[in-house]
């Protein structure tokens, strides 16, 4: 019989080994290069709207153009509105951009909703201007016929229902504001449950399609009065963007507020700082493919070098800006020479086609070209 010590040690020995015993295949994986760091090495995460909002689909734009393997890969979330996601990029893990409504930033700083949340927001680039849509009942013919009525204003910390206050507020208009998802409010207004349904998005709209005016609904128009014209521009809806509620050759007046690629303001050096900067080095790449069908038509409204007010721009997405910028100049000092030359100069060579002028200029670059002394 075998002591009990002995036993003791025996299997503590052996349990010891056990635990230092690692299989080949384990051992040659070091922790950096492990399948879920490489998952997550160049996973970005951007959170977005809803389902019938626009901004979703514009994410889904983005995974689509920008998912190149190990490399990069965009996740899209389905988020809550601008509010809602300029919290879930300070606070939620994983969250590394958010689509927000541009005027987002000075409402939450206004209502110190985040204290000292703008120095870790910053944004990548404004992307389009959101309209106003408000879908009512046909006995409501102005804003003001809203005072007192039930209007959905999306839920609660959505861009709409942070815009549905400043609109009303500056017009001095008082509803009675429900704070029901879009869907739902959309099935309450049909039934006469509701007055009006106020939605922020882009145009048009997935949320309005199907819907005619022989549901006795239609978009109420927003004049741009001057206290509107205080935070917002004007736009409108066409008979082309909403052909069963705008009937052809009309225009609704309406509202629009610019949209904002948010951004956490990582340290640079930092791991999420570089990864998002090499999100930024794709998407500033390739947005050309962004312009082309069947990517969403709001893109045609980007304009990548747009300041937004109050706003600070993420340093990898200002560096590439600086350095095209630095290469259009670089690019178009020849031709800038070139046709100062022409203008100075009379006679044959002054008085060129433009075909000819250009035939001339691709010369004058090769002649310069063998100028150059030999490295």
């Amino acid at each position: 019989m075998i002591p009990r010590r002995v036993w003791v040690l025996f299997c503590t020995i052996a349990l010891l080994a056990a635990g230092t015993m690692v299989t080949p295949a384990s051992a040659a994986v070091p922790p950096s290069e492990s399948p879920t760091a490489r998952a997550n090495a160049g996973t970005v995460g951007v959170i977005s709207g809803g389902v019938d909002g626009t901004y979703i689909r514009i994410a889904a734009d983005l995974a689509s153009v920008l998912d190149d393997g190990d490399q990069l890969r965009v996740l899209p979330v389905i988020g809550k509105g601008s509010l809602q996601n300029i919290s879930d990029i300070l606070y939620l893990k994983g969250i590394d951009i958010g689509i927000v409504q541009a005027d987002a930033l000075a409402y939450a700083k206004r209502q110190q909703l985040y204290p000292g949340f703008e120095r870790s927001i910053q944004y990548i680039a404004k992307l389009y201007d959101e309209e106003v849509h408000i879908l009512a009942r046909k006995d409501v013919s102005r804003l003001e016929d809203l005072a007192g009525q039930k209007v959905n204003v999306d839920v609660r910390g959505s861009g709409t229902a942070m815009t549905a206050s400043v609109l009303f507020d500056s017009l001095g208009i008082a509803p009675e504001l429900t704070n029901d998802d879009q869907g739902t409010a959309l099935e309450k207004l049909k039934r006469g449950e509701i007055t009006a349904v106020i939605y922020v998005t882009g145009k048009p709209a997935r949320l309005f399609a199907g819907i005619g005016g022989d549901t006795g609904l239609h978009f109420l128009p927003i004049p741009m009065t001057k206290p509107l014209l205080d935070n917002y521009l004007p736009a409108e809806f066409s008979h082309t963007d909403y052909p069963m509620l705008v009937p052809d050759g009309e225009n609704v007046e309406t509202a629009a507020v610019g949209s904002v690629m948010a951004v956490f303001g990582w340290q640079p050096g930092t791991e999420r700082y570089n990864k998002v900067a090499r999100f930024v080095n794709a998407f500033f790449g390739k947005f050309q493919q962004f312009l082309q069908p069947p990517h969403h038509p709001k893109w045609k409204d980007v304009n990548l070098a747009a300041q937004v007010p109050g706003w600070t721009r993420f340093a990898p997405a200002q560096d590439w800006l600086q350095r095209q910028a630095q290469a259009a100049q670089t690019a178009s000092a020849p031709q800038a020479g070139f046709n100062t030359f022409l203008t100075r100069v009379g006679g044959p060579i002054g008085n060129l086609t433009d075909a000819q002028k250009d035939q001339l200029f691709r010369q004058f670059l090769d002649w310069q070209q063998h100028q150059r002394p030999a490295p």
